[in-house]
């Protein structure tokens, strides 16, 4: 793997490291297990916190990749911004 594809593989995940498709299945697993009554309340709380921070987490990811998008189309060159 070249050292561009190595730096675009790792912009893909999240500041956890992962990428933002498990993230979001992680996610899905967090809610599913809220949902469930068999859940305790500190358990309901810890796992709201710890959703919360991946959610942002992912959408700081999705504000990055939208910003490289933008200057790609604007000068047509692939710049960091």
């Amino acid at each position: 793997m070249g050292n561009m594809e190595a730096e675009e593989r790792k912009e893909e995940g999240t500041p956890s490291g992962e990428t933002l498709e498990a993230a979001f299945g992680k996610l899905d697993q967090m809610l599913e297990t809220l949902e469930s009554s068999d859940v305790s309340l500190e358990d309901s709380f810890r796992l709201y916190k710890e959703g919360m921070e991946l959610l942002n987490e992912c959408s700081q990811k999705i504000d990055r990749v939208e910003k490289k998008m933008l200057q790609m189309n604007e000068d047509g060159t692939f710049r960091e911004f």
